[in-house]
């Protein structure tokens, strides 16, 4: 924050410069509209010269801290999947990846915070000029482009970001468990993204007119379920209305084709493993998934239908689609944010069969739902960026250690045990087996 008000400095000789000048003018006779006029330009100058530090800083991220360094690679796949979302019958569902994985190579040249894609996607969300977001040049990542892959085989993770969201939003999270020895194919959703940037240099933004589409009436579907949270019924007389909305609201559709895009990618991953940049470095038999918000529920559907991934987590989204109906028969880790005591809690309802496997339900009190991206570390002010009271350098490194300890275990097949993750902020249960019994301190 100190560094950025230092950069700050020749922005601030220019406000100052100004000021006088109004000041200046202001002490001529003018009419009393055009001194108030004035008079709200100094207050205005000076109110954005000392708010923008604060509300766009140079901030750091949480450094990494496995064994590996991260290197990170664009990859772009087109499949044969129709594209529903244009309205060219011709088009075929197109998805960019960004690659995150372990390297032992002592240098090479860091990847920049965030595309052109995800930061014009971002500005145009909120109605800002593409040049709003610059100041992220200057933000230092530990992540290398095309560095070489380390010379041995790694579990494969494939990450699904959050609605109107970006992959590379999340490099406090996917950095640190690359370096824990994981590849991770981030998957940018086409225009359900911010943004995504083709090879042709051709940017593909959030749709916002499909998005208008999909969402007309959709009010009527969950209603319902909403009214059944506010009257306080029993769970049991509750459940069959919320399953309904569980079932049919339009989210259902945009997680179920999420997973295919989940899907696409692993049907790729044979390719990749035999020739090119990731020959012989991917462990197929070791596949999970996991996603932030929509792109968690996209998680947990991609774990119930597809058979190659052995391990999902869904970061605080919730889980729409057919989950209600059935059970997972696979380890799975729900996390979710500190929701506030009237958020209607659909995922109580989404995950009452939990798992056959294990099932782990998690909460990190204090939190909010930005608190598994970047955001709060970009606008740190917790009226704009959704994130909760907790400090959100803590608030990342628990989903973090939480996320590693869950996939080195269920993938890794390593010793662990996630009760022994102590923070007063952390609430964890576990349930293991068709009986659900709760796991013991000794699992």
């Amino acid at each position: 924050m100190e560094g950025y008000r230092w950069q700050m400095i020749p922005t601030y000789v220019l406000i100052i410069i100004s000021v006088f000048a109004i000041i200046k003018q202001h002490k001529k006779k003018h009419h009393i509209i055009v001194r108030i006029l004035k008079t709200i330009g100094i207050v205005l100058l000076t109110g954005i010269g000392f708010l923008l530090p604060s509300l766009l800083p140079i901030f750091k991220l949480p450094k990494t801290t496995g064994a590996y360094k991260v290197g990170t690679q664009d990859l772009f796949l087109k499949t044969n999947r129709e594209e529903i979302i244009t309205s060219i019958t011709t088009d075929k569902r197109e998805l960019t990846i960004k690659v995150w994985y372990p390297s032992n190579d002592k240098k090479g040249t860091k990847d920049y915070y965030i595309d052109k894609a995800g930061r014009y996607g971002f500005a145009k969300k909120y109605g800002l000029p593409n040049s709003t977001f610059n100041y992220l040049n200057k933000i230092e990542t530990e992540v290398y482009k095309n560095i070489n892959v380390a010379e041995e085989k790694f579990p494969v993770l494939i990450f699904s970001h959050g609605y109107h969201s970006k992959a590379n939003g999340y490099y406090a999270l996917l950095s640190e468990i690359a370096s824990h020895g994981f590849i991770i194919f981030a998957i940018n959703h086409t225009y359900e993204s911010t943004g995504s940037h083709f090879p042709d240099d051709s940017i593909k933004y959030f749709s916002y007119e499909f998005a208008n589409k999909i969402e007309k009436d959709s009010w009527n579907t969950i209603e319902p379920s909403i009214k059944a949270f506010q009257q306080n019924m029993t769970f049991e007389n509750r459940h069959p209305i919320v399953r309904k909305s569980l079932t049919s609201y339009f989210v259902k559709n945009m997680i179920k084709r999420w997973a295919e895009d989940i899907n696409s990618v692993t049907a790729k991953l044979n390719e990749y493993n035999s020739e090119g940049f990731f020959e012989n470095r991917l462990d197929l038999n070791k596949i999970g998934v996991f996603g932030h918000s929509r792109g968690g529920a996209a998680a947990g559907e991609a774990l119930l239908i597809n058979n190659k991934i052995k391990a999902g987590a869904n970061l605080d989204g919730v889980q729409w689609g057919q989950i209600v109906d059935t059970t997972f028969q696979k380890p799975f880790l729900f996390l979710s944010s500190d929701w506030p005591e009237k958020h209607p809690n659909y995922n109580k309802h989404a995950y009452v069969n939990k798992s056959t496997s294990y099932f782990y339900e998690a909460k990190i009190l204090q939190s909010g739902h930005s608190n598994f991206m970047d955001i709060p570390f970009m606008i740190p002010l917790q009226s704009i960026n959704e994130s909760g009271n907790i400090n959100p350098e803590l608030a990342i490194n628990i989903s973090r250690k939480l996320v590693i300890a869950f996939f080195k275990k269920h993938l890794k097949a390593e010793k662990i045990d996630l009760n022994t993750l102590q923070y007063p902020e952390l609430t964890l249960e576990v349930f293991q087996n068709k009986n659900l019994t709760k796991n013991d301190q000794n699992q």
